[in-house]
C-alpha cells in the first residue's frame, strides 16, 4: 500500500477509520526527511495491514502545532485512535520494522487501563 498524503481535512477520518495509523510528519526542503522516505515507502509495502500516512508540516501548519510537532521528521504511531508512539527523527529500517511490530504487538486493552489509571491519579492530585 502506498502513502497516504494526510491533511487537517481528512486527518480525522484517517485516524478513527483505521486500526493502526504511522504518521510522518515531513517537510519537502528537509534532508533527513527525503532520506527516510525510501525506508518508510517500504514499509507501508511491508505492512499492508497498517495505514501509512503522511503530513507536509510546511502545508500542514495548523496539524503540525495541534501535536507540536518541533522538529522533522517525526514520526507518530497512533492504535485505535490512541497515540502510543511519537519520536523525532529518521528511522533506519530496521528500526522502523522493530517499532511497528511492537506497536502491533501491544494489548490495547492495557494500555486503556493505563490511561485510565494516569487520568484518575491525575485528577485526584488536581
Amino acid at each position: 500500500m502506498a502513502t497516504l498524503e494526510v491533511t487537517q481535512e481528512n486527518f480525522h477520518q484517517v485516524v478513527s477509520g483505521n486500526n493502526m495509523v504511522v504518521v510522518d510528519f515531513w517537510a519537502p526542503w528537509c534532508g533527513p526527511c527525503r532520506s527516510f522516505a525510501p525506508a518508510y515507502e517500504a514499509a507501508s509495502e511491508k505492512y499492508p495491514d497498517v495505514v501509512f500516512a503522511k503530513v507536509n508540516s510546511e502545508e500542514q501548519q495548523t496539524l503540525a502545532g495541534h501535536f507540536q510537532i518541533r522538529s522533522i521528521p517525526t514520526l507518530m504511531i497512533f492504535r485505535e485512535k490512541i497515540i502510543i508512539f511519537a519520536q523525532p527523527g529518521a528511522l533506519p529500517p530496521a528500526a522502523l520494522d522493530q517499532v511497528i511490530e511492537q506497536a502491533k504487538a501491544l494489548d490495547m486493552d492495557e494500555v486503556r487501563r493505563e490511561i485510565e489509571k494516569e487520568n484518575t491519579s491525575a485528577s485526584n492530585n488536581g
